[in-house]
């Protein structure tokens, strides 16, 4: 049978540019298929109100990179296009603690902490990661917060993937030995998340995707995949036909066939994909698709400051820096570029109670109790320079499990532990600290607010590794149960809450699962 490809990658992300670049080293001819967008520096919006630049929702016109998932246990922030959520992610590439490798339906599958450390130390590498040399204002209100609270010793720099050099000098290839793209030294402009503009962020596309297409990799963006289905063999040994279609425009339709397949949509691309395959065309999928979905426990508050003559907390990388609470929580400033102040119109006050009608009395005792700082909050000038945002996140465990809607295109139900709340105890502690010292209010998604559903950018789970199909989607190796040379590698891999940014683990992991990979045999 006449192949087109030895490997289709669904979805250019962290795993899916591993494995991209991984198996064209060995010789295999590679296909990514990406339904997001080409960006190149200049296409970047200036700020977060060019929602057409910014937000991806093709039904709406809107072709950016930033998408928002409403589910209803929690709301998902993710990235779409070439190089996947490292469009949008705050370039921080922590190593979880040890809770990390020791728990979930993945732990007792091998010595997963010194496994994986040469692979971490390989991420380190190729996404450029360097510690932070410079704290800005949200930082050194967070170094003061930790020194309030006896956990100065706690805090620190961030590792992140930025060229930071000498600001605003270009260069050549400071990683590659010449085989990469130029960079740029970094400006501190805060506008990481929005994309950016200047050439320092070590972005997907300027690592793992260009020097995979230096080999062959072929990259096709703008189509979304509907469809994966055997070839012969009814466990896909003798290859699969994968049918995808336009994601922006006519919808147009095309297939291709392959040896193997690779599922790197993210949680919000694999997961629901596998379910609808499982129903139809891929019945052997493990009855675990979609569980052990987690949040990484996570709570987003931002804080506008009221005070006169406020610091400008847009300056500096988007996350410069960690406190690291306790054993089980960390916690990060994060920011936005000057100009990006769209989050204000998605926001709300946030009262911690458990009923919604409560709450609501809670913000309207707000406005009574505090009402000139309640009104400069709101109508804030300068939303983005007067805001931090905080990331609070644990490795505390609980989980959901997502299942294809009838009125939506997935819902979550409860699975195990408590279910996710917007109200993380602690996080609404540090919240209202933070907010005295900027004479503030903390606010989060109107979503947390109102419903006390949380909103986390770091979804995962969904296809977990496990020791079988009866408890998870895939083996020690990435491999799919039930067929052959078919691989995930992306957030719903991951198997346990990281409680810190995940980016770098999902590097480690398709590293990790592409060295289990034979060269290409030649025949």
């Amino acid at each position: 049978m006449q192949l087109d490809y030895d490997y289709v990658i669904i979805g250019s992300g962290f795993g899916g540019s591993v494995s991209a670049l991984r198996l064209s080293e060995k010789g295999y001819k590679v296909l990514v298929i990406e339904k997001g967008k080409w960006f190149k520096d200049k296409d970047f919006p200036k700020t977060n109100w060019n929602l057409k630049k910014w937000l991806w929702e093709p039904k709406a016109k809107l072709h950016g990179f930033f998408k928002m998932t409403f589910l209803n246990h929690v709301t998902v922030l993710s990235g779409v296009g070439v190089g996947g959520g490292s469009l949008t992610y705050a370039n921080t590439l922590p190593i979880p603690k040890k809770e990390f490798f020791n728990t979930g339906s993945w732990a007792h599958l091998n010595d997963w902490e010194n496994q994986l450390k040469p692979f971490y130390d390989t991420a380190y590498k190729m996404l450029g990661a360097s510690t932070n040399p410079k704290l800005y204002e949200s930082d050194l209100l967070i170094k003061n917060l930790a020194k309030d609270i006896g956990k100065e010793a706690h805090f620190e720099a961030t590792k992140v993937a930025v060229y930071f050099g000498e600001a605003g000098k270009k260069v050549a290839d400071p990683y590659f030995n010449g085989k990469g793209p130029d960079r740029t030294g970094c400006v501190f402009c805060g506008a990481c998340m929005t994309g950016c503009r200047y050439n320092a962020k070590n972005t997907l596309d300027k690592n793992y995707l260009y020097l995979a297409q230096q080999l062959g990799t072929e990259i096709l963006a703008e189509k979304e995949v509907f469809n994966v289905s055997v070839l012969g063999n009814e466990d896909g040994a003798d290859g699969y036909k994968i049918d995808f279609k336009s994601s922006i425009g006519k919808s147009s339709k095309s297939s291709v066939k392959t040896k193997g397949v690779i599922f790197s949509g993210g949680v919000m691309g694999t997961v629901p994909l596998l379910l609808k395959l499982k129903k139809s065309s891929l019945p052997n999928l493990s009855d675990a698709v979609g569980k052990n979905i987690r949040t990484n426990n996570e709570s987003l508050l931002l804080v506008t400051s009221t005070d006169k003559n406020p610091k400008d907390f847009s300056k500096g990388i988007a996350i410069g820096s960690i406190l690291h609470t306790d054993k089980n929580s960390h916690l990060e400033p994060v920011r936005y570029g000057e100009g990006s102040s769209f989050s204000k119109v998605l926001t709300m006050p946030t009262i911690h109670n458990k009923f919604m009608i409560f709450r609501l009395f809670g913000i309207i005792g707000l406005f009574f109790k505090q009402p000139s700082r309640f009104f400069k909050t709101i109508f804030s000038k300068n939303y983005a320079q007067r805001t931090t945002i905080l990331l609070f996140m644990q490795t505390l465990d609980s989980t959901l499990q997502i299942k294809l809607g009838k009125f939506t295109k997935m819902k979550t139900v409860k699975e195990s532990g408590p279910k996710p709340s917007a109200f993380i105890p602690e996080a609404m502690e540090l919240g209202k600290q933070v907010a005295e010292k900027v004479n503030g209010i903390p606010y989060a998604n109107f979503t947390d607010a109102l419903l006390g559903t949380p909103t986390t950018a770091h979804i995962l789970g969904g296809a977990v590794m496990a020791e079988d199909a009866q408890e998870g989607v895939i083996d020690k190796q990435n491999n799919v149960f039930g067929y052959k040379n078919m691989l995930v590698c992306d957030g719903s891999m991951i198997s346990a809450n990281p409680g810190v940014n995940p980016s770098l683990s999902i590097t480690a992991i398709s590293e990790h699962a592409m060295s289990k990979v034979k060269p290409k045999t030649i025949i």
